[in-house]
């Protein structure tokens, strides 16, 4: 008996060359021969020829030209490897955080998520490869910020030396806001001609509208308006082109009309003071340093993580 258990037993590199393989196995399972080729093993996580041909044709869809294939391996790569790194701190992106990425990145190409979805099978590129990369790239920034706060920490002085060097004043005074949203209730489903007949009710508004204190109780007695709590916004908060609206708005006066899911919107300007704490400049100028100081310290923490790493090209 003792013979036979003895044939049985392995050693310790046999039981993870085991373990690897199976956890390989179950991973590509239902996945088509040709595309469970293994290219690259990051210790011990498979990178597959699909993952690379997947990630290609991806960045030529986005960047207009086939990108060279080690390339993508190295990205693949440095992905891999920053997840583990962070799995390793008990840090990784929720899948809530990969999904509104996911929605962002439509957003951005003027698509919902089903029509991205649709608009990727199209190009032979499956939403899986999207989900990889926010992924590390979400897990990655989380770890740096909370492995690196000292570094990535910006003093105000940093900030007031940039903006010396720029000699740039505009945008060096920004205004704290208090504003009343208003809005003119149009139903769900409703047809076009309703949202024009409640914009012209609004306008008919902005046009008596001579302050907050009596506007405010003129809005309240029209129907199906709501008038909402004050808000409180700096010129920092806001998009340019909201700043823009605003700044050329007297206080005690309405903005324009604007349309929205839940009807049509107007905005009642109460109060608007001058402050330099905190500026679109100075905004910009931290995310500057921000972005650049966030970068250097990812890069030097990136060629650390992967020289301790065991990567094997096949």
């Amino acid at each position: 008996m003792g013979k036979v258990l003895t044939q049985f037993v392995m050693t310790a590199g046999e039981i993870r060359l085991f373990l690897m393989a199976a956890a390989f196995v179950l991973a590509t399972a239902g996945t088509p021969a040709s595309a469970q080729q293994v290219v690259v093993l990051v210790n011990g996580s498979p990178i597959t020829s699909y993952d690379i041909e997947q990630r290609s044709k991806f960045t030529q869809l986005t960047a207009h030209k086939a990108p060279p294939r080690q390339e993508v391996i190295e990205e693949l790569i440095n992905e891999t490897v920053k997840v583990q790194e962070a799995k390793r701190y008990s840090m990784d992106a929720s899948k809530a955080d990969i999904e509104r990425a996911v929605a962002n990145m439509a957003s951005r190409s003027g698509l919902s998520v089903a029509q991205f979805t649709q608009t990727l099978a199209g190009n032979g590129v499956g939403l899986d490869t999207i989900r990889s990369r926010m992924r590390a790239d979400i897990a990655w920034s989380q770890l740096v910020r909370a492995r690196f706060p000292a570094t990535l920490q910006i003093e105000e002085r940093e900030v007031r030396d940039v903006l010396e060097t720029k000699k740039d004043d505009s945008g060096a005074i920004a205004y704290d806001y208090r504003l009343r949203p208003i809005l003119f209730i149009v139903p769900k489903g409703s047809p076009n001609a309703a949202f024009e007949a409640r914009a012209r009710e609004a306008e008919a508004l902005r046009t008596r509208f001579q302050s907050c204190e009596e506007g405010i109780t003129s809005a309240r007695g029209l129907k199906d308006v709501a008038v909402r709590d004050p808000v409180r916004r700096t010129s920092a908060d806001l998009p340019p082109a909201l700043r823009d609206v605003l700044d050329t708005t007297p206080v005690g006066k309405l903005t324009k009309p604007e349309v929205t899911a839940q009807g049509v919107e107007v905005f009642a300007l109460c109060e608007k003071t001058p402050t330099t704490s905190d500026t679109p400049q100075k905004r910009n100028v931290r995310q500057e340093i921000f972005v650049t100081r966030f970068e250097a310290q990812s890069k030097r923490y990136l060629n650390d993580v992967r020289r301790s790493s065991m990567i094997e090209y096949r």
